[in-house]
């Protein structure tokens, strides 16, 4: 869905207005007679008569044609997303039916046999293995690279088609010179990606800062809830019809119960990513005054690769960081992970429950290494955790007993 030509709201007031016409949430004789968009279940869309399906205005937004282009529920949604994202006048949102789609999508749209894809080299996992999959199959070469080193990728960025960068990592936390790295590609032409699942819009504004596709995993912090999956990708209007017409061709909907959930989690994100990311900011920094922590990767701490970085460019964070055991093994992590009680044991965040997962990217490293050439090599081990809605003095609590574990299990 396009967006709205009004003058912007401050971003509480956007998430509590957006994507809430009131032909979507009333009738004719009664417009905005409901507080939310009501769940439109429909697969077929119907017409008067033969004139009004002459009169259908073709592959446009906000009309009733099939229910593989949505209905005002899915409408309501890309609206409102578009409506948080700076730097998107004029473009849209597409939702996918995960984040992971989102970003097949988005390669998809940018990229075309014989084309080369800059990817940076601390990418979520799944990005890395569709360059590897999916994106060779298709005969795109991938050159993998060191985003902390912009110097280097301007080199790389002459004859490459897109690049795909994530701010912070989604494992290792660098926080790259976001607008280093953008200019130098779009000095070069190149269509340039940013998954921005970490800081949302409100932490970061992709498109501001010259990117043309901002994407999210909404199952994130739009959610909120662990209970539903859904990604989306925002343009302006250079890419945003191009977006959409593949997403169409690939046929990907989402439900209209789906976009409904995520509505209402995306009403309360902003007070949810406040307190989580207050809470991890606390834990991050009780966690780099322990013996038995070498490093705490966490974007808001000082002395956090690309911190300075985060300062400068993003307006907010998120309760997502890791840690970096002091030597140790991973049969005594393990032992760390098991001992935590507050902790589940999960591949996600941006939910209101905390989570840890063990952090290994050594093996799925290939222009920088881990650990980094700032770290002892025998500080092998970390642990990712995912900081909800609990208390911090909980949370903290249950992490120094499962410290205790791990020396104990050496």
């Amino acid at each position: 869905m396009t967006a709205s030509s009004e003058k912007p709201l401050q971003t509480a007031t956007r998430l509590v207005a957006a994507g809430r016409r009131p032909e979507w949430t009333g009738t004719p004789d009664h417009p905005g007679a409901v507080v939310n968009p009501p769940v439109w279940r429909a697969s077929t869309h119907l017409y008067p008569d033969m004139a009004a399906l002459r009169r259908h205005p073709g592959n446009a937004d906000g009309h009733f044609y099939y229910g593989r282009r949505g209905a005002p529920t899915q409408w309501a949604l890309a609206e409102a997303l578009t409506e948080l994202e700076p730097g998107a006048q004029g473009g849209g949102t597409v939702l996918y039916p995960s984040g992971v789609s989102a970003i097949c999508g988005a390669l998809l749209t940018v990229l075309r046999p014989g084309d080369t894809l800059l990817l940076t080299d601390n990418a979520y996992e799944p990005s890395r293995a569709m360059a590897r999959g999916l994106l060779a199959d298709f005969g795109v070469k991938t050159v993998w690279f060191d985003p902390m080193d912009s110097t280097a990728f301007a080199a790389l960025c002459p004859g490459a088609a897109a690049v795909l960068l994530e701010a912070p990592g989604s494992l290792t936390m660098e926080v790259p010179d976001m607008p280093a790295l953008i200019g130098a590609a779009k000095a070069q032409g190149l269509a340039v990606l940013v998954d921005n699942t970490w800081a949302s819009p409100l932490g970061f504004a992709p498109l501001a800062h010259g990117a043309d596709i901002s994407i999210m995993s909404l199952t994130k912090h739009v959610s909120g809830h662990s209970d539903v999956v859904m990604g989306s990708t925002t343009a302006a209007a250079e890419w945003y019809g191009k977006l959409r017409l593949r997403s169409q061709n690939l046929g990907l909907v989402v439900s209209p119960d789906d976009a409904a959930i995520m509505l209402r989690g995306l009403r309360t994100m902003g007070l949810r990513l406040e307190a989580s990311t207050a809470a991890a900011l606390a834990v991050a920094q009780w966690l780099a005054t322990r013996p038995e922590v070498a490093r705490v990767l966490c974007p808001m701490l000082p002395g956090s690769p690309g911190h300075e970085h985060w300062r400068r460019d993003f307006t907010g964070g998120c309760g997502l960081f890791s840690f970096v055991l002091k030597g140790g093994t991973a049969k005594a992590r393990d032992a760390l992970i098991d001992a935590l009680a507050l902790f589940g044991i999960g591949y996600s965040f941006g939910g209101f429950e905390s989570l840890a997962t063990p952090v290994d990217p050594a093996a799925i490293r290939t222009a920088s290494p881990w650990p980094r050439a700032d770290m002892d090599p025998a500080d092998r081990f970390a642990v990712r955790l995912a900081i909800g809605l609990e208390d911090p003095t909980d949370l903290i609590a249950d992490l120094e007993q499962a410290l205790a574990a791990w020396t104990a299990a050496q």
